[in-house]
């Protein structure tokens, strides 16, 4: 007795020509999100571009703060002896005035 090979044929369904361009816009979509609001996405960007400039301004603010004090200092030094900033000095150290002069605090 000889068998006979049979063959079925499916008609390809709808749904199955969907299934790559649904997963391939998924993907896509993941990856758009992450490009735009992820740990190293557009947003986080201008969040450190930001904190960056912010750091600049504190870093100038302080590099001005330290040149002063540099001037006050070299003003103390050994043969440049400023005796206003000598009498500054003892008068901050002492705590001490004469009633005709102006205090003023900082």
């Amino acid at each position: 007795m000889a068998r006979s090979i049979l063959t079925k044929q499916y008609r390809k369904s709808k749904l199955a020509r969907l299934i790559v361009p649904v997963v391939s816009c998924s993907f896509l979509a993941y990856f758009a999100f992450h490009a735009q609001s992820g740990h190293y996405g557009l947003e986080s960007k201008r969040e450190l571009m930001q904190s960056l400039a912010a750091a600049a301004e504190r870093y100038d603010k302080l590099r001005d703060q330290r040149e002063r004090l540099e001037k006050r200092v070299e003003l103390l030094h050994d043969g440049t002896l400023d005796r206003d900033m000598i009498d500054e000095r003892a008068r901050q150290a002492l705590n001490y005035s004469t009633p005709d002069e102006v205090m003023i605090m900082r």
